[in-house]
């Protein structure tokens, strides 16, 4: 039992994530801070208000509701949302896009039926593989292949 626990735990995806989780604290914790130190401050000063929304709260018979903490909240995960999307996730597609393999065509994938024999033949074939008969190749098969049209 304890074997499978100690494989479990020394699996690289289980280090990598735990990795990744405190990294994505310490992150939040430097958005938090900018948030609290930039951000709210000019938010304040454009609403002519002091700009620190975690005390904010109000009272309903006696109930203390601190809406602000919600604010603060919502301001500092929209910051880390919008830095995430445009430092890590949009690079990282464009590097994707950049090294993704092109989709290669393969030539002998497209096939069709002989026209005399009626077996299957590549579809730039010239001539029947089983019937040796001369067909006309086709005309798409052959953009495709990047093959010039043969003339007769």
């Amino acid at each position: 039992m304890l074997n499978g626990f100690k494989d479990f735990i020394l699996r690289g995806n289980v280090i990598s994530m735990a990795i990744g989780l405190a990294v994505g604290a310490a992150f939040t914790a430097v958005v938090t801070g900018f948030s609290n130190a930039f951000i709210t401050p000019l938010i304040g000063l454009a609403t002519r208000g002091t700009g620190d929304f975690s005390k904010a709260s109000y009272t309903v018979d006696g109930v203390k509701f601190p809406y602000g903490l919600f604010v603060s909240a919502t301001i500092a995960f929209l910051i880390t949302a919008a830095v995430l999307y445009f430092c890590v996730v949009v690079p990282m597609a464009k590097v994707q896009d950049r090294f993704a393999k092109q989709e290669a065509v393969d030539i002998k994938a497209a096939l069709r039926d002989c026209p005399r024999c009626f077996s299957e033949i590549p579809a730039v074939a010239s001539r029947c593989g089983h019937c040796t008969s001369e067909v006309e190749p086709d005309p798409e098969a052959l953009s495709l292949a990047k093959l010039p049209a043969q003339q007769h």
